[in-house]
């Protein structure tokens, strides 16, 4: 809400329509009496829409209202980062499944992942069983993440990046 808010006295309209402190409709009422209804209930009342026809007026209190919104406004934006799981040709079943279940901790966090299957030596002829466990990544976590992009690769390495759907 980029407007300033007109409250109380500073709404110059006749009749406004009345949503009470439980967000229900009241109907339309004259400004005295919507002005009495917030003193009651010890609340302000806050003119939330002024082009509509009557004014749609709210009973808040306000000063709670601004600080949620700048709260709201100076809240960090979460960024998204990209998270790398590095495993080799040789690692074990259990520790694989270990790495799955890291990566699903890091696609429910919304961030992406970076699966890279690293060949040393005489393991560089044997770019299919990286390619089988690149695979079995994509499959066990297909319900949460789509692949986002297949098969980086270069002589030493190859990857797949997965993104939470």
């Amino acid at each position: 809400m980029s407007q300033i808010l007109r409250i109380n006295e500073r709404i110059r309209v006749q009749k406004v329509r009345l949503i009470d402190e439980n967000s229900e409709q009241v109907g339309i009422v004259s400004i005295d009496e919507a002005l009495g209804r917030a003193k009651s209930v010890e609340m302000d009342l806050v003119e939330v829409a002024p082009e509509a026809d009557p004014p749609v007026c709210r009973l808040m209190n306000y000063g709670k209202f601004k600080y949620k919104q700048k709260k709201k406004k100076t809240q960090k934006q979460r960024v998204v980062q990209l998270k790398e799981l590095r495993i080799r040709p040789k690692t074990g079943e259990h520790d694989i499944q270990t790495k799955i279940r890291q990566a699903r901790k890091f696609l429910e966090n919304k961030d992406r992942v970076l699966v890279m299957m690293l060949f040393k030596g005489r393991e560089r002829a044997h770019s299919d069983m990286g390619d089988s466990v690149l695979n079995q990544f994509a499959v066990e976590l297909e319900d949460i993440a789509k692949v986002e992009k297949d098969r980086i690769s270069d002589d030493r390495r190859m990857g797949i990046i997965l993104s939470p759907k």
